[in-house]
């Protein structure tokens, strides 16, 4: 389904934090929020509020389409805003659908970090391996670097900025989105 046209007339740009689980989009999202003054959407944290349930109970009651669908439902519509920050889970970059609805009105960053250190932190991450299942029955190790191949060109491709979080903590990353801000 493509991305509606949203509102005419005078808009404010979107702020699109994509990249991997445990790249900080969260963390970083509140921050740059706060900072900027806007208002602050975590697709995943919107998708659970609508459904009732956890990512994981999505995934177990319906599976992996059900949960992207109602993903992309929600992308389209907090795309629709003007002048909010946006955290989408790691895999919409995997929907062109979602990527029209990102770029219509928005500035995206590709949080960016190394296999080792988003398995690090997926390992430190109790609420992470609660509600976000594995996407594979491969290790952590396995499936973290196989989904980096698939994804990082997309992320690549689609983002106006990098952010590299291996290097720099939540508060840095976020005052370097602010200061760059268009």
């Amino acid at each position: 389904m493509p991305c509606d046209e949203g509102q005419k007339g005078m808009q404010v740009m979107n702020i699109i934090l994509t990249g991997y689980r445990c790249t900080g989009k969260t963390a970083v999202g509140r921050l740059l929020a706060k900072m900027s003054g806007r208002p602050f959407f975590d697709t995943d944290e919107l998708v659970c509020r609508r459904t009732g349930k956890t990512i994981a109970g999505i995934i177990a009651d319906e599976g992996w389409m059900a949960f992207r669908k109602e993903e992309h439902a929600v992308i389209e519509e907090v795309c629709r805003l003007d002048g909010v920050v946006i955290a989408p889970g790691g895999g919409a970059i995997l929907d062109p659908a979602n990527v029209q609805c990102f770029k219509k009105n928005g500035w995206v960053i590709w949080l960016v970090a190394s296999a080792e250190t988003i398995r690090k932190r997926m390992e430190n991450d109790a609420s992470s391996r609660e509600n976000r299942p594995p996407l594979s029955d491969k290790t952590i190790d396995e499936e973290v670097r196989e989904s980096l191949a698939e994804r990082e060109p997309l992320y690549r491709l689609n983002a106006d900025m990098v952010v590299n979080t291996d290097t720099l903590d939540e508060k840095e990353a976020a005052a370097a989105i602010f200061y760059a801000m268009p």
